[in-house]
């Protein structure tokens, strides 16, 4: 479960790797070579998850149809494109020396100018974060930005952050702009559309509570401050200010605050209730109700009691109108919203409802009386009033099989944004510490009827990506992820059925495949109790825990011996191990300090490497003995990533540093007793490999790096003699230090990591990659196997094996369904369907087929009255057996 953020940026921070000055250049026998930062022409996408973070707001537009935004906590904000029911990031242009304004604390869309919206950004507003925050407009719906810096610090990624929105558009005169400061920084103004900031200095009150005052790093403890604005509409005129404002204030005390003169005075609301935090304020003009949803804490994970109040603004009279006793709650109240189209309808959630599930309250009659979106019939037994289709994103269901009262997939956690549309009763988005969910047939609710909630995320990418391999067979892509684990992706076009499981990661801290053995590979990783590190022999598709020696509190990294006949780890908690076999027992290695970052040899599988505060370490028996390299000049602190080329013994490459000493690109062909240094890279931050370009004999180079005093994504098909800048100003991600390789199968395919935005993949023109032609021969059976099956949903599993006697170059299955069964989503093929006529072809890396050998894909889908199995499949002409 998605309990924490990954903090990846801090670990660049904490080195200094974002000041930004030349480092200090160590003695080198390369020759200075001329720099090209010529840019290359890429396309650039994400390797489909879909989600993977918590999303915190979710925007509706109120004067146009279908304009919708969410933000995120680390990466960026989306806008929401009908058309294609898809989100399109509207961050990518944030650079790497601004990395902390892909973290978004608050949107506001404009209703008077749909074209006009506001992202308010930062981060961190400890020391993690050295900048200040700022606030971003666009005129253009996102596509280009301007910003106003700010002088203080904003929290993306701070506690609190799912209250709000802080941001807010007057919505009779747009050229106001309000925004809630935390950290004691009080209101801000703007009167300009967003172009310069003032505070409001008479504002009464700047917030005091804090989620952990004793927290010495400053994350728990800063003061969250104001929360949330909200306008009055009834109370102004086209043209002219509001005069009504609420303010939500981060105070038990003293939580809600008026002004009724367009701001020139504001006073505490009088009557309302204390003791606990006013998470959203939501104002229904037409009945003139202020609804208000309370908890005892700040969120998103915590949280213990709460309330739902509403307040009568012509009035003043204020009414608790919880659905819960008091005493029954073990959650604060938040995700608040308000039916547009029929203002007496109003949502509330259980935000921080971890157990069982999280839980989503309706009100028709203004809060009077309420319906849950489940309840129990017979303890442990639920009756819910929806139904779930994950079938877009299967791993949603974590592979778990809980007991009740939990069931998978869960309705949510961390459900602090919930919202109606504005324009259509039936639909509602709400966002998770995993997704954005949503339905179309909300109305059902009140029917009587299940209403059916699906994944509403296509083209949001929220993970933070810690290691990526690409190995030369398989799948072409294994990622380690924070919070939910990895993926092994056949298929970067398709979200994979599920993340890394046996054991289930919360963080995948570090991943490696045997070089000359791709089907073994090992991770290891965080784990609130259990294995930190498992195993596969076939490519990651299947797992297995390994052992941890003592002490072990953490992942740490790992390496793969070239032939995957031993490892070696360095976990947190305990010094770096060896073992020959799965990791059944580990042996403590000798000469290596506890915490070098470890890798292998891509050729000697005895030879494994370490680094540490500035030295090189190299063992050539297997990892049980360590010897410090002579080699000196390298960068003194741990912000370093180096990987051994394939094929060919002691090739290593370094990269890292700080900008306060030794920054950048190091080489070694002796296997790390020397190194030279790179004079013509300025700072670098991870380094891979990919195919040869076409007439080349050495790998293609991959890495981050400022290259000629700009900072970008860059390759070397020269072995680092020129380099070419491959991304562009419009795709920059932040901050991207944790990881980058190429593709051993693919010329000029690179993968990238990006601390909040996924993994983003680039290809260019020219990169020759082509796909067999399917023209098997000879005879096949096929195993189709229903490996799950739910109301209306499946999963099976189908197996093709070639039974001739020559191998095939590419294949095709041909199926008809018995039944009109729908496919939702197949990996490890790509796939057609017509009516219920289904052909399943070969991916470009599984169309080799052997005689005597299988290949397996998989697909989730629908069925409605029966699910009968297929009966029949061919292999172009050829009828299989079935099994």
């Amino acid at each position: 479960m998605r309990r924490t953020r990954v903090l990846t940026a801090v670990l660049a921070l904490a080195a200094g790797l974002l000041a930004g000055t030349p480092p200090a250049l160590a003695s080198d026998v390369i020759a200075a070579k001329k720099v090209s930062i010529a840019a290359d022409t890429y396309t650039w996408k994400n390797a489909r998850i879909d989600g993977g973070g918590f999303v915190p707001g979710i925007v509706f537009n109120r004067a146009e149809k279908n304009l919708a935004y969410a933000r995120t906590d680390i990466g960026g904000a989306y806008r929401w494109q009908e058309s294609t029911k898809t989100w399109t990031p509207l961050l990518d242009s944030v650079g790497w020396d601004d990395w902390a304004h892909t973290g978004v604390v608050s949107l506001a869309s404009d209703s008077v100018d749909p074209d006009r919206v506001y992202a308010a950004v930062g981060t961190y507003t400890n020391s993690w974060d050295p900048g200040n925050g700022a606030v971003m407009r666009s005129a253009d719906r996102g596509a280009s930005w301007q910003k106003a810096e700010l002088p203080f610090k904003l929290g993306g990624n701070m506690p609190g952050r799912g209250m709000g929105e802080r941001l807010a558009v007057d919505p009779n005169r747009n050229s106001v702009l309000y925004l809630g400061a935390p950290s004691g920084k009080g209101l801000w103004r703007s009167t300009d559309s967003g172009v310069t900031w003032s505070q409001v200095t008479n504002f009464p009150n700047v917030g005091n509570y804090a989620q952990d005052p004793s927290d010495t790093s400053g994350y728990a403890s800063d003061n969250q401050g104001i929360v949330w604005v909200t306008f009055d509409e009834s109370t102004g005129t086209a043209g002219s200010a509001t005069r009504t404002i609420y303010v939500g204030v981060a105070d038990k005390d003293n939580a809600v605050y008026r002004s009724t003169d367009a701001g020139a005075t504001w006073s505490r609301v009088a009557g309302q209730p204390t003791g606990y935090l006013a998470h959203k304020g939501v104002l229904d003009a037409t009945n003139g109700y202020l609804y208000l949803a309370y908890s005892d804490t700040g969120g998103p994970y915590d949280g213990g009691k709460g309330r739902l109040w509403r307040y009568a603004t012509a009035t003043g009279t204020w009414t608790d109108i919880s659905p819960v006793a008091e005493a029954d709650t073990y959650y604060g109240f938040s995700g608040l919203t308000v039916d547009r189209q029929r203002p007496g309808t109003v949502m509330a959630t259980a935000y921080s409802s971890w157990w069982p599930d999280t839980q989503i309250f309706r009100s028709t009659d203004s809060g009077s009386t309420w319906t849950k979106a489940w309840d129990y019939t017979s303890y442990p037994d639920r009756s819910n009033r929806y139904t779930m289709d994950v079938s877009s994103s299967p791993w949603l269901t974590w592979g778990a099989n809980p007991a009740p009262p939990e069931q998978t997939p869960k309705l949510g956690w961390m459900t602090e944004s919930l919202e109606i549309d504005p324009f259509d009763s039936n639909r509602m988005m709400y966002g998770t510490g995993a997704t954005i969910y949503g339905t179309e047939d909300l109305s059902k609710w009140d029917s009587g009827g299940q209403f059916t909630i699906k994944p509403m995320v296509r083209g949001l990418e929220e993970t933070a990506v810690l290691d990526l391999a690409s190995p030369p067979s398989g799948a072409p892509l294994l990622s380690a992820l924070g919070d939910i684990g990895g993926f092994r992706h056949t298929d970067l076009t398709k979200v994979p059925p599920m993340m890394y499981t046996s054991p289930n990661f919360t963080s995948t801290t570090s991943l490696d495949f045997a070089e000359s053995n791709p089907n073994t590979v090992v991770r290891a990783g965080n784990l609130d109790s259990g294995p930190h590190i498992a195993f596969s022999t076939d490519n990651g598709a299947n797992w297995f825990a390994g052992t941890d020696p003592s002490g072990v509190s953490g992942g740490g990294t790992v390496a793969a011996a070239a032939d995957g006949s031993r490892f070696v780890w360095s976990p947190q908690g305990t010094g770096v191990h060896h073992a020959t076999g799965f990791g059944t027992s580990w042996s403590a290695s000798s000469g290596i300090p506890a915490g070098a970052i470890v890798e292998s040899d891509r050729v000697d599988p005895m030879t494994f490497y370490g680094f540490k505060s500035g030295k090189f370490y190299v063992s050539t028996d297997g990892g049980a003995t360590f010897s410090a390299s002579a080699a000196t000049g390298l960068p003194s602190g741990d912000t370093v990533r180096f990987k051994a080329l394939p094929g060919t013994k002691g090739d290593v490459w370094l990269a890292g540093g700080a900008s306060d000493g030794a920054y950048g690109l190091w080489h070694s062909t002796d296997s790390g007793a020397t190194f030279a240094k790179l004079p013509n890279v300025d700072q670098a931050d991870t380094i891979g490999f990919g195919k040869a370009a076409p007439g080349a004999t050495y790998q293609t180079l991959y890495t981050s790096a400022k290259i000629g005093g700009v900072r970008g994504i860059f390759r070397s098909t020269d072995r680092g003699a020129t380099w070419t800048r491959i991304n562009d100003d419009a795709h920059q991600w932040g901050w991207t230090g944790a990881a980058i390789t190429g593709d051993p199968r693919v010329y000029g395919r690179v993968y990238v990591a990006t601390n909040g935005r996924g993994v983003v993949y680039g290809d260019t023109a020219d990169s020759g990659g082509t796909d067999p032609t399917p023209t098997p021969t000879g005879a096949c059976a096929v195993t189709y196997k229903v490996t799950n099956e739910w109301s209306g949903g499946f999963q099976a599993d189908v197996q093709l094996s070639n039974t001739g006697t020559s191998a095939w170059s590419g294949w095709s299955l041909n199926w008809t369904f018995p039944n009109g069964q729908t496919i939702s989503q197949l990996w490890n093929a790509d796939h057609t369907q017509s009516g219920s006529a289904v052909t399943a072809k070969n991916l470009g890396w599984n169309g080799n087929v052997a005689a005597g050998s299988s290949v397996s894909f998989g697909f989730t889908g629908s069925w409605s009255g029966a699910n009968a199995k297929p009966t029949a499949f061919k292999v172009a002409d050829q009828t299989c057996a079935v099994g």
